[in-house]
Formats: C-alpha cells, structure tokens, sequence
C-alpha cells in the first residue's frame, strides 16, 4: 500500500485508492497509515473518532469501519492477492487489542520525508552545504499542502499534523541557511518576502531575509524587516525580538560581522531559529 499524508491523505493498493469518503472511517484509516506497520489501539482509534463522547455501541461502530475499509482493499486487491493468504485481512489485521496496517513495503511520503531530512540536517552539521540543499530541497517537494488536510482530524491526529508542520519548518529553515551558505541571496529574497508575509511572528525566516537582503546590498531593506518583525511581535504577542535576532541587527547596522560577498558566521542563523 503506498501512503501519502503531507498535503491531501491517499492510500493506494495495486495503484486503486482505498481512501474512503466518509469521515469517520477516512479517520480510522488516516491514523492506521500515521503509524504504519505498528499496532494501534482500540483505544486510540475511538479517541480520535469520537473524542470523550464515544457511543455505547463504539465497538461494534469501529469494528464496522474495519470492515468498510477490508472491502476497499479488497476491490483494490482483485484476483491479485500474492503473498496475501488472507486477502484484505493481510493488509489491514486484527491484533490483539487493536489494529496494524501492513504497508508491504509501498511508498510513505512521510517516511522519505524523515529519511530525506535527516540526511540533510546531518549535511548541515558537517557544513555540506550543497548536500544539505539537496537533501532538505528533496524532502520539501514531497509536500502538497498541509499534512492531512483533507481529513478532519481529531486530537491525535491534530497533534501528528502539528509535528509534520514543525517539522516541515524546520526542514524549510535548513535548506534556505544551506543555500545562503552557497551564494544564493539573490534567487532566495522573493520566497523569503513571501514566507516572511506568511509567518509575520518567525523570527527564523526574518533573520534570514535580513541576511539575503543585507547581502543583496540592501542594507536599509533589512533593517525595515529588522523593524516590522520587532513591531509584530510587540502587537500580537508582547515580546521583543529575541538576543539573536538584535545580536543580527547590531551586525547589519554596524557592517560587522556579515561579508556583503562572504557567508553569515557560522551558527548566526541558527540562534534565531
């Protein structure tokens, strides 16, 4: 079974969706896929359906679910079912107190994402940096809209689409500090703008913008968005920018520190993620 999750959820068998429509059940299967290849508890299973408030008839509800979902891999599965003894019941199985969807080895976006940007951020700690980019730009393309957004999640699910996201970030952060260290200010000034539009409150994104357009030779560029990010935070969150964020400003103001053609110091970026 082949498993995407970052943007809208789908799950092929034999190339055939088996990606129900209907809430509830596209939950079951939306969470089976998160932790794939591993149990997941009834228990779980009726917290994200149902939340506190699950029905008195919640075992026989979920167990009904399972079974609309066997009868889509099924129909996927057709006359193929090699390797599969029990058919739908090899891929979807029924564990003692729970269930395990059995991947058979298919493709997880989400996998190749953690692979992908694990290498990159070991990249970025050996400062290989062209690796790096690679890498963390590799990871970024797997994404297609947010992580699940297709599917109305419940706590659990809800708290794994937070960590995709953050973690999305982080992947994100990497590849533009990689790509800095390569030169390439110039090509990163207009997604950074946007980026910077997008998360008025990341301090991360703004040190990095004011270091591309410090480099670009746009001193007074970066010192405004220095400015907006300062008066962002103090509007919507009462706070002042973080030390290494003023420690950037000092370094733009003062023509110290930064290289108008050189890279950034080692870690400037990182103390402002």
């Amino acid at each position: 079974m082949d498993i995407s999750v970052l943007g809208p959820f789908r799950a092929t068998q034999a190339g055939v969706s088996v990606t129900p429509t209907a809430v509830k059940p596209r939950k079951v299967l939306a969470l089976l896929a998160l932790q794939a290849n591993q149990l997941v508890s009834v228990s779980s299973l009726v917290e994200e359906v149902w939340g506190e408030a699950p029905p008195r008839s919640v075992q026989t509800t979920l167990q009904t679910y399972i079974l609309q979902l066997r009868t889509l891999i099924a129909a996927a599965l057709g006359d193929d079912c090699a390797g599969l003894p029990n058919g739908a019941k090899s891929v979807l199985i029924t564990e003692p107190g729970g269930y395990l969807l059995d991947t058979q080895g298919g493709l997880f976006d989400m996998q190749e994402f953690e692979v992908l940007s694990s290498a990159g951020h070991r990249s970025l700690e050996q400062g290989d940096w062209a690796a790096a980019s690679d890498h963390l730009g590799r990871a970024l393309a797997l994404w297609h809209g947010q992580a699940l957004v297709d599917v109305q999640c419940g706590s659990l699910l809800e708290v794994e689409a937070t960590r995709l996201e953050e973690s999305r970030m982080s992947v994100l952060h990497g590849r533009i500090e990689a790509d800095l260290r390569l030169g390439r200010h110039h090509e990163l000034i207009g997604e950074l703008s946007g980026l910077a539009a997008r998360y008025p409150l990341h301090e991360g994104i703004h040190g990095q913008l004011m270091v591309a357009l410090y480099r670009a030779g746009r001193r007074g560029d970066a010192l405004s968005t220095y400015q907006q990010l300062r008066n962002a935070l103090g509007q919507h969150l009462g706070l002042d920018p973080s030390p290494g964020i003023e420690h950037l400003q000092r370094a733009v103001l003062g023509s110290s520190l930064l290289d108008l053609d050189g890279a950034p110091p080692p870690g400037s970026l990182a103390k402002v993620g």
